[in-house]
């Protein structure tokens, strides 16, 4: 036999091409497979991958679509696949491009020709759309998880700092003093907010595309509410077109993502500027600290550093998604394939940020002096002796503002504290001030005073305290 009759017969046996069946009788270019082939990152869809399947065998023998002894088959050959999954013995394969031809192909090699009726009514376009689904759903538990952890830890920090007083910025610029528990407080509702939205968008995303095939349905009489069921989806989903090209599940996670790193990003700022020498208000822990190559005495807040940096992978990952749906017709494109990687670095890289921010926090220990210090300066209490002079002597308030800022530019051109201004001038204002006004200007007063719901003082702060206990620990 010649080589060209030795091709020819490979070709019509599909030995050259077996993915495609008998549609395809030459192989991909090696470039093709560059750009096509996605096994090395979709194959961390393994264990999704497999419970789809079983799902999807199950409900192929509970409509008598094929046999019990063949369902019983089928499963064992996918147990097995689990336990060389499990064990690291799975050899992927480039040549079946990606994970459910992977599974498929080991199937075969364990149970034979029966493998091939695990794919009866569906299609790898609704196959990944679940395996994604289930894997955004179980990422999404272990990161609530996570961020739960770092809010009990910042919850510890805002107990021991109730009366820690420190200032508080506007515009970076002392604006009235503070606690330190009452800014830590201030992140736990951030990330509280973070937990919120990933379960809100958890609620769209447990849909179940399985059984939509390649976007049309299927003639087979399936049981689409058993697969959803079986798979813990609330439903299966209404429109099979929609099922197997939506991807704002992955938008919407990518984006809750975006926002959580970007609160942790924010936290990070802080602590960098904090922990400098200009400010000297916090001390980072060693572990969570670098030195310098050339300058021995520096201790860099690294990993506060990185936490706020990679914030912009997060960004980019969306921004990238975004951009890669906006112009795709119904139904399914292959350039949805770019999903996975964006979303599988976003998730990595938020979980290692929480965890760092987790470390860091666990072990910070705040510089009481001068955080105390710090707050009374820039005349933190300005707005104390307006609110005084409202509360005491009934002057409106806007004349109130108006009396305190000649007090301030007084103290401001000699030099004073506000304390330190005489009775005299303040009378030369309004006769009717009197001595006990001095008392509102001290920084412990003006925290201790703040006393409104969700207010700075040490007492509001452990009510808070106490109310977040309640929701974080049961």
């Amino acid at each position: 036999m010649t080589k060209n009759k030795e091709k020819e017969k490979k070709k019509d046996n599909g030995e050259v091409n077996s993915i495609w069946g008998g549609r395809f009788s030459s192989k991909s270019n090696d470039l093709m497979d560059a750009i096509n082939v996605s096994i090395d990152f979709d194959k961390r869809l393994a264990f999704e991958d497999l419970r789809g399947s079983i799902a999807h065998v199950k409900m192929l023998g509970k409509a008598d679509i094929i046999s019990q002894d063949e369902v019983e088959k089928i499963l064992g050959g996918l147990t097995e696949v689990e336990t060389e999954l499990l064990d690291g013995k799975f050899n992927f394969s480039r040549e079946l491009e990606d994970i459910h031809m992977n599974v498929e192909g080991r199937l075969r090699e364990i149970i034979g020709e029966t493998a091939g009726k695990i794919h009866t009514a569906r299609s790898r376009n609704d196959q990944v759309s679940t395996d994604l689904r289930l894997w955004v759903r179980g990422a999404s538990e272990n990161l609530q998880k996570e961020i739960i952890k770092l809010m009990k830890s910042i919850l510890g920090k805002a107990e021991e700092n109730a009366d820690t007083i420190m200032p508080g910025f506007t515009h970076l610029q002392v604006a009235q003093p503070i606690t330190m528990g009452h800014y830590f407080l201030s992140y736990i509702e951030m990330l509280g907010r973070d937990i919120d939205r990933f379960e809100d968008a958890q609620k769209r995303a447990n849909e179940c595309p399985l059984g939509s095939c390649a976007l049309a349905g299927t003639s087979f009489e399936i049981d689409r509410e058993f697969t959803a069921k079986e798979l813990g989806f609330s439903r299966p989903m209404r429109n099979s077109l929609d099922a197997v090209s939506d991807r704002d599940f992955v938008i919407e996670f990518i984006s809750c993502l975006s926002l959580t790193a970007t609160h942790l990003s924010r936290f990070a700022e802080d602590l960098t500027l904090w922990t400098s020498d200009q400010f000297d208000f916090v001390r980072l822990p060693e572990a969570f600290t670098s030195g310098s190559s050339i300058m021995p005495q520096k201790r860099n807040p690294d990993a506060a550093e990185l936490v706020r940096g990679k914030v912009g992978r997060v960004n980019g990952a969306l921004i990238s998604m975004l951009t890669v749906m906006k112009g795709l017709p119904l139904s399914y494109s292959k350039d949805m394939q770019e999903d996975k990687e964006q979303l599988f670095d976003a998730f990595d890289t938020v979980l290692l940020m929480i965890k760092v921010m987790t470390g860091i926090i666990s072990d910070i220990t705040p510089n009481k002096k001068n955080l105390l210090s710090a707050a009374s300066m820039g005349y933190s209490t300005a707005t104390d002796l307006a609110d005084w002079l409202t509360k005491e002597l009934n002057i409106p308030f806007r004349d109130s503002h108006k009396i305190t800022g000649r007090i301030v530019s007084y103290a401001e051109r000699n030099n004073l504290k506000l304390n330190e201004v005489p009775i005299e001038f303040m009378h030369k204002l309004d006769g009717s001030i009197t001595k006990d006004i001095y008392k509102v200007m001290e920084v412990k007063y003006s925290v201790g005073s703040r006393k409104s719901f969700g207010g700075t003082s040490p007492r509001e702060v452990l009510k808070r305290c106490a109310d977040w206990r309640i929701k974080l620990h049961g």
